[in-house]
Formats: structure tokens, sequence, C-alpha cells
């Protein structure tokens, strides 16, 4: 894919709520745009440590960061692990400032997070947190330890795990890109695992027939599936997805 197909865009920012949300749901969007030259940011909000029944939290905590820089690595993204308690994310002034001040941090052009309906508590308020935080973040009175991203930044919500209630209004499609997310997904060892073995669910598998779908819909073997935050300030006359 040539550089400069997406001359609006040099930076775009990822938020799961959960290390392995960004690998299931929109990797292979994250891989074309690395692929044409945009800097890729990827944040988890939560450590992940609920996700298993029989590694302790603290060490589960340490081998979900280990696996989400491996993943992120894997398209040369910058990972910001914000370290919130899984299963405990909650909005209040001093959680929204932390995800303003994030995003401030990675300083996007187009933001990426989960759907406001989601399925996960974690999930709808990481999807709050974003609308409100992607606001903020340019307010220069608001006051956090970096400077104000200036503007109201373009915001996509990307796809529901399974797809329930979730009506894609953009397709990407990740024919170039899908083994690419499949092996960042597979960097996620201690979920591909757990999963297999508590709820007798194949990730990658599961991973592939969403793409596979999305897919259908749209006319490719493999996509994955957006819907943009229509309120004032966020559309764009032009196309920011690759």
């Amino acid at each position: 894919m040539a550089e400069g197909r997406l001359p609006h865009v040099q930076r775009v920012l990822a938020v799961g709520a959960h290390p392995d949300d960004i690998e299931i749901l929109c990797a292979g969007t994250l891989a074309l745009y690395a692929r044409n030259g945009v800097q890729v940011v990827i944040a988890v909000a939560t450590d992940g440590s609920a996700g298993h029944m029989i590694i302790p939290p603290d060490e589960l905590a340490r081998i979900r960061r280990d696996e989400a820089a491996r993943s992120a690595e894997k398209i040369g993204a910058e990972l910001l692990w914000m370290g919130f308690i899984d299963e405990y994310l909650f909005e209040d002034i001093a959680t929204r400032l932390r995800f303003a001040d994030m995003i401030r941090v990675a300083r996007p052009d187009v933001i990426l997070t989960h759907a406001p309906d989601d399925y996960h508590p974690d999930h709808r308020v990481v999807s709050r947190l974003m609308f409100d935080a992607s606001f903020l973040s340019g307010v220069p009175h608001v006051k956090t330890e970096h400077e104000a991203h200036p503007g109201v930044k373009a915001l996509f919500y990307f796809d529901v795990l399974t797809g329930i209630n979730f009506m894609p209004s953009e397709y990407v499609d990740i024919g170039e890109t899908y083994a690419l997310k499949r092996e960042m997904l597979a960097c996620h060892e201690s979920q591909v695992t757990w999963l297999r073995e508590h709820d007798n669910i194949d990730i990658l598998d599961f991973m592939t027939v969403m793409a596979r779908s999305r897919g259908l819909q749209c006319g490719v073997q493999y996509a994955e599936g957006f819907r943009p935050e229509l309120g004032w300030g966020r559309p764009r006359p032009y196309r920011v997805l690759p």
C-alpha cells in the first residue's frame, strides 16, 4: 500500500478496556495505518488482572502487559498502559482527567474505541470516557500534566464481540493484514489458553469468524466494521480510515 494515502492522518489512537480488545476488534485496521506510515498508539485502560481463574492478579497483570507490548511491537505501535484495575473502572473527575492526559500524550488525528453499548461494563465506561476526554483534551483551561491537544478529533467506534446490535456504517478491508492481526492476537497467550480451557472458546477462530462475517457484508474476504461518532466537530469531509 502506497504511503500518503491518508494525508490528513499522521497519528491514530486506539483505546481498549483490556489487553487483547484491540487485537480482536481493530488490529487489522491499525496494521494498515502503520503500513501507510501513520504512527499508531495503542492505549490499554485496565491491567487485565481479572482475566484468569488460576494465575494471581499481580502476576497476571505483569504477564498481560508483556503480551500487549509484544503485540504492539508487531506493527511498531507505541503502547500506553494506563493500569486501572480490571473490572473496577469507573467514571469520575480524576479518571476523566487521566484519559484526557493520555490523549494529550498520544496527540491523535483519529481515535478508535469501544462502542457505547458494548457488552462489558469496562468497555462501556471506556467508550464514555473517550467521548468526554477527547473533547476535554483540546481545552487549554482543563489542566493536566501535558498541554492541550487542539481540536475535537474524529472518533470511531469499533465492533463488539459477536457483532450483536452493532451495525457498521464503514468497513476496512483487512485482507492484506489479516495474518498480522492474527499474530498480534496470538501474542496474548494467557487469554488464548484461558479462554480455550475455561470457556471452550478458540479466540483466534472467534476473531476469524468475525472478520469473515464483516467481510461478507462488504464484499471482501476479511474486514473490520466501524461506526463514526457524528456529534458536532467529529465528522470529516474526507476519509480517515484506511
